[in-house]
This record gives C-alpha cells, sequence and structure tokens, in this order.
C-alpha cells in the first residue's frame, strides 16, 4: 500500500514542513525498529521512551519522513522532516489516513469510565449480533471482527493497531464497533482521529493515581474523550454518579442520561436479585437477566439506552436484554456439589470490591457466609492497597490476602502493605497466604457448605506477571480444580 505524502501532512496540520512532499509513503511506524525504507516515521514521547532520541538510527534506514515535535540538530538529505504540536496526536491522526479513515464507515460506540466498561462494551457488540448485524469489539477481554477473535494486549490498542483492526471490520463487512476507551488511551492521544457515532460513560473512581497522579487529572483524561465527540454523536452518561454532569459540560454531542435512583433518558428499578439473575423494569418494561448487581444493573441500562441511540429497535433490544450472558471473569459464577458458590470477579480497585461485596450481601443476607480471595498489583497505586483489604475485611466474614500480579516488587511487602488497612477485629479473620494457587485452593477446601467464595482482582487474566515473566494462571482453572463445580 503507498499514500502520497501530501495526504498524511495534510492530515496534521504541521508547524513546519522541511523537504520534498510529493512523494509515496509506503508504510507508517512510530517502533524505530519496524522503519521501512520509503516509509514515514512518527518520533513519540511515551511513558518510558522517547521516539525523538531513535531518529538519528531512523535517518540512516532510507526512511522517507519523519513526523516529530523538535527537529534534530542535523537533517538528512533526502528525509521530509514534519513538525508537528503533539506527535502523539499526529500518529492517531495519521493511522486513520493511513487506513483510510475506517470509524467513518462504521458506527462506532467508546465507553469509558472506571468500572463497567468491559462488560457494556462486550453487550453492546453482543446485542449487535443478536439482533443480526456484523459489529466489532475492542476490549481488554478479547478484539472481535465479527465472530473472528484477535487477541488484545491492551485495554484501547495503539492508533496504528486500533486503525488496523477498525479497517478489518470493514473489510469484513461489520456496520458497527464498540470499544472500551481507557484514560491511558485518551491522555496518550491513542483515540485521535477516530470518528464516534456515539460514548457512554459509566462511573468514576479512584484507579491509574500510579499514571495520572491526581483523580482531577484522570477524570479530565475520561472528559477529553467527551469533548472529543462530534455533534452527530450522542454522549450517555450515568447521572447518578457525580462525574456525569462533568462529562457533559462542553461536549458538542447530544446529551442522554441513565439512572437507578433519580429520572433520566433511560430509567431502571431493581425488582428482584438472584445469586443468578436479576428482574429489572426498564424505562417502565419488565425484563429478566442473567446478570446480579446494582453494578451490573447499570451497565445494563447503559447497554439499553446506547443501543436505543446507536439506532437499534427499543422492542428488540429489551426483547435481546435477556438473552445477553456475564463476560468472562465479571462476576462469573460457579457452583459445586455442597453447594458452595464461587464468583470470579475482575474488581481490582477499592469500588469495584464494593459494589461486588455488597451484591454478594444483598442476595446471601446477614446470615450468609462470604470469604473473599483479594491481591493487589504490583507497581501500582499503593494508596489504594489498605482500602482494598480494609473494605474486603468489613464486607466478608473471612478474608485471605495474597497475591495479584506482584510484577516487579516482593509479594510479601504487597500483603504486608494491604494489611496496614486492618483493625484488629479485621484482623481476626483475615489470613495471608502469597501463594495464589494456595489461596484458591484453601478458600473453597474449607468454604463451609451452602457459602460464596470471592475470588477478586484478575478475573478473565490467564497469567500471573512475576519480574517481568507472565506465567500461565487463570483463576477459572483454580477454581474447577479445587472441588466438583459446574459452571
Amino acid at each position: 500500500m503507498t499514500i502520497k505524502l501530501q495526504r498524511l501532512i495534510d492530515a496534521v496540520q504541521p508547524q513546519e514542513v522541511i523537504g520534498e512532499t510529493n512523494r509515496n509513503i509506503t508504510s507508517v511506524q512510530s517502533d524505530s525498529r519496524k522503519v521501512e525504507k520509503d516509509g514515514l516515521f512518527v518520533a513519540v514521547r511515551g511513558v518510558t521512551t522517547d521516539g525523538h532520541k531513535y531518529i538519528p538510527v531512523v535517518a540512516s534506514t532510507h526512511v522517507a519522513a519523519i513526523v516529530c515535535e523538535d527537529l534534530p540538530a542535523s537533517l538528512e538529505r533526502g528525509i521530509t522532516y514534519i513538525r508537528v504540536a503533539d506527535s502523539a496526536k499526529a500518529l492517531g491522526l495519521i493511522a486513520s489516513e493511513w487506513y483510510g479513515r475506517p470509524s467513518e464507515k462504521l458506527k462506532l460506540v467508546g465507553v469509558t469510565g472506571t468500572n463497567g466498561k468491559t462488560t457494556t462494551a462486550t453487550m453492546l457488540y453482543e446485542m449487535a449480533r443478536l439482533l443480526g448485524y456484523k459489529a466489532g469489539l475492542l476490549s481488554t477481554v478479547c478484539n472481535y471482527i465479527d465472530t473472528r477473535m484477535v487477541p488484545s494486549t491492551h485495554t484501547t490498542p495503539d492508533p496504528l493497531s486500533l486503525n488496523s483492526l477498525l479497517a478489518e471490520m470493514v473489510e469484513e463487512g461489520c456496520d458497527y464497533a464498540f470499544m472500551e476507551v481507557s484514560s491511558h488511551a485518551a491522555a496518550q492521544h491513542r483515540i485521535a482521529g477516530l470518528h464516534y457515532a456515539g460514548g457512554v460513560f459509566s462511573n468514576l473512581t479512584r484507579d491509574h493515581l500510579d499514571y495520572h497522579k491526581t483523580v482531577e487529572a484522570y477524570m479530565n483524561a475520561k472528559k477529553s474523550f467527551f469533548d472529543m465527540l462530534p455533534p452527530t454523536a450522542f454522549a450517555l452518561v450515568n447521572a447518578d454518579d457525580k462525574a456525569g454532569a462533568i462529562m457533559l459540560q462542553n461536549t458538542k454531542a447530544h446529551k442522554f442520561t441513565y439512572s437507578l435512583r433519580t429520572d433520566a433518558d433511560f430509567r431502571c428499578r431493581i425488582l428482584e436479585t438472584r445469586i443468578d439473575g436479576t428482574l429489572l423494569m426498564l424505562n417502565g418494561r419488565e425484563v429478566e437477566v442473567q446478570f446480579s448487581g446494582r453494578f451490573n444493573a447499570y451497565n445494563l441500562t447503559a447497554v439499553y439506552g446506547a443501543a436505543i441511540l446507536t439506532g437499534f429497535d427499543p422492542d428488540e433490544v429489551l426483547v435481546n436484554m435477556s438473552r445477553l450472558v456475564p463476560v468472562a471473569g465479571r462476576f462469573q459464577t460457579f457452583r459445586d456439589d455442597r453447594g458452595v458458590t464461587a464468583i470470579i470477579d475482575y474488581a481490582h480497585t477499592p469500588d469495584a470490591l464494593i459494589n461486588v461485596l455488597d451484591t454478594i450481601r444483598d442476595i446471601v443476607g446477614k446470615d450468609g457466609y462470604i470469604t473473599t480471595v483479594v491481591g493487589c498489583g504490583g507497581n501500582r497505586d499503593h494508596g489504594k492497597r489498605p482500602i482494598m483489604a480494609r473494605e474486603s475485611a468489613l464486607r466478608s466474614d473471612r478474608l485471605i490476602i495474597t497475591s495479584d500480579n506482584p510484577r516487579d516488587e516482593e509479594p510479601a511487602e504487597i500483603i504486608a502493605e494491604m494489611m496496614t488497612g486492618l483493625s484488629p477485629e479485621d484482623n481476626a479473620k483475615t489470613i495471608s497466604i502469597t501463594d495464589r494457587r494456595e489461596a484458591i485452593r484453601t478458600a473453597i477446601r474449607t468454604a463451609q457448605p451452602g457459602s460464596v467464595v470471592l475470588i477478586a482482582g484478575k478475573g478473565h487474566e490467564t497469567y500471573q506477571e512475576i519480574k517481568g515473566v507472565r506465567h500461565h494462571f487463570d483463576d477459572k482453572e483454580e477454581v474447577l480444580n479445587s472441588s466438583s463445580f459446574n459452571h
């Protein structure tokens, strides 16, 4: 594939161009190791490295053009230099143009928020397919090009991968695409150049402060997604979350709300709840769903509203709500021959953990017995560690603190930080087992008949990251190997 350089230059509105613009570009890269002859290299300032320092190396590869924020001291003959204000944003715009602006050929809906992104985006994808449409999905768990599965490595891929996947969806005849939009992706302009038909906001609680540093910066990253929505799009936000109104402040999109507590465009009430399902009232009409918990009621209301705003028939949407099934690792339930219920959930923030445990307590009642197995990831926000332990202990009858993804930290040190959040009363019902496999097996094998075991934090993940190496580890496999469970 080749594209005229001038076409890519026009997409980024450069501050300065030095060199020939009437030339063909055969590839676009932001990774200096993948640059090809006659290609274009975008020097991006990343979290761990700055692409600008590789410009001299790239210049020796017969590359045709280099996009950068700062021109190198020495300019090589034969190379076109394009200076821009923000090369990360320029990469998104160039990637979109390179792949033929695929987001403009689909109805693309983005979902952002601290919790619920994966469930909401996945259910919207499933809804489209249940209604007979071809659709794509970009999510933490997996990407789908209609029915074809493509493994995912990030919640939101880099701009080149993202636009490549969207282009494949267009090629496969997809009419719709649904994607998670992470705060990192918004802050790093990975979604620059994309044309959205709609955006959904779930909620905002403490998360990713290791990267954003403050809650305000984290919130503004989410808000920037809504700020970029075009006037033709819809913006659907959770009216029960105080950040919902903030998301709508500067958006040009049509504004809509959903709620479980107040008047909204899409209103939900929980009529009955069980461990494996809920009876909901959506805009005055009853529907039985295969999900449990108030947090899932919010997700389902968002799906209901977004599906209708995307253009699907309201009656058909309501009928198919009952056919949707939980996402892997999101309140995924298993029951063994003793009547012990194991629940695997991705909850890895204090708020998500509270939501899941409160849901379980509402279902089993004050006399029900809950064991929670939980850890915290290494190289991430230290401040939430004691909070995670404290909130777990408060809502559990027994607590087992264990490893999550320790990454470069020592598991024992992470556990020790978590334990500082416990009171003497909490300590009396808490044990720590560093080995996650042993922690899960202990929780299940010693569980009382009829009790519930929550295994939180990793959900769908099939690995445990230790010292830079990902070892195979699947909470679901450990549960199934621990007792005679039926899914």
